[in-house]
């Protein structure tokens, strides 16, 4: 039987990248799996991809009033969450001169607000012993280019599995954090290939392994976040991201 047999996971930002290859995995470790999307053309696409129990749901994770609705969608169809990810992010990069409050309140809401009031909506469906997986990334460690309002709110997210596994622990509830490095996705692809090849060099660079890591390499940290393998690991966050957060490079 698969490492997840059973579970009920929901994946926020399933459609591509880290999310998708986590909802692979998901179901292959025998989990049903509920992805969510802005796009229905790529809830769609991904469908396609993915072989299992798949529930596709087209939602907005900025949205904060949707996330109750979202929670209210998974209340009629599953019996109960063992799994949560809350993968969806705003990655917007800009120099400080670039932000505007607009831009900034949409990274935000997306980043840590909406995420809050997910959990918070779920409360009433999460299972003894969930498993709580928050995606943050290595800039809540460390200082680069145009990163600083994306770095404190995935640090800010981070935080949320210290304070939160401390609320839920009467539940049983686990929260972690999985700390992404520097990891080949679509994220630079509307840039063109060349950009594209040239940030994912730079980045390869600074990277003390030498190489960028995989979306499957998250997915499968995340499988023992999920599973019953991690039933003592609350509260912590797992860095997944070949050094960069750690060492001078």
């Amino acid at each position: 039987m698969g490492r997840l047999a059973g579970k009920y996971a929901l994946i926020t930002g399933g459609t591509a990248g880290i999310g998708l290859e986590t909802a692979r995995e998901f179901l292959a470790e025998g989990a049903t799996v509920a992805i969510t999307g802005r796009s229905q053309d790529r809830l769609d696409q991904a469908a396609r991809q993915l072989d299992g129990p798949l529930l596709p749901v087209r939602g907005d994770a900025g949205d904060v009033p949707g996330q109750a609705e979202l929670a209210a969608r998974l209340r009629q169809e599953w019996p109960r969450l063992d799994i949560l990810m809350c993968n969806a992010a705003d990655v917007t990069h800009l120099p400080i001169e670039a932000w505007t409050e607009e831009a900034f309140d949409k990274l935000v809401a997306t980043n840590l607000k909406a995420p809050f009031f997910l959990i918070k909506a779920l409360l009433p469906l999460l299972s003894q012993q969930a498993s709580i997986i928050l995606v943050g990334s290595v800039s809540a460690f460390i200082g680069h280019e145009n990163a600083a309002v994306y770095g404190a709110a995935k640090a800010g997210l981070l935080s949320f599995a210290r304070g939160l596994t401390y609320e839920l622990k009467d539940r049983g509830v686990r929260v972690n954090g999985l700390s992404p490095g520097p990891t080949v996705t679509d994220t630079f692809k509307p840039l063109g290939p060349e950009r594209q090849a040239a940030i994912y060099e730079e980045l390869r660079r600074t990277v003390p392994l030498h190489r960028l890591g995989t979306p499957t390499e998250l997915a499968k940290a995340a499988v023992y976040l999920a599973s019953d393998e991690s039933a003592y690991t609350a509260g912590t966050v797992l860095r997944v991201d070949g050094g960069i957060g750690e060492l001078a490079y």
